[in-house]
């Protein structure tokens, strides 16, 4: 009786799933421009007095427009 031959077959070898680390490490990082209002917002914060100043002169000119409706539709 002869003895089985123990040779490893790449093809009879079960096939293993990369772990999710190495699925992550091989994409490349991008990252996403940062979008209009987290850039309004940035630059809201750096320019404090013209952005505060810029929401008074919408705030007049709002509620002038609506109080001139009124008087007008009285």
């Amino acid at each position: 009786m002869s003895q089985p031959q123990t040779t490893s077959d790449p093809a009879s070898e079960p096939i293993s799933e990369p772990s999710s680390a190495d699925v992550l490490a091989d994409v490349p990082k991008v990252t996403a421009p940062p979008s209009y209002v987290k850039l309004a917002m940035r630059n809201m914060v750096r320019k404090r007095g013209t952005s505060l100043y810029h929401f008074a002169l919408s705030t007049i000119a709002l509620l002038g427009v609506l109080v001139g409706l009124a008087y007008l539709t009285r």
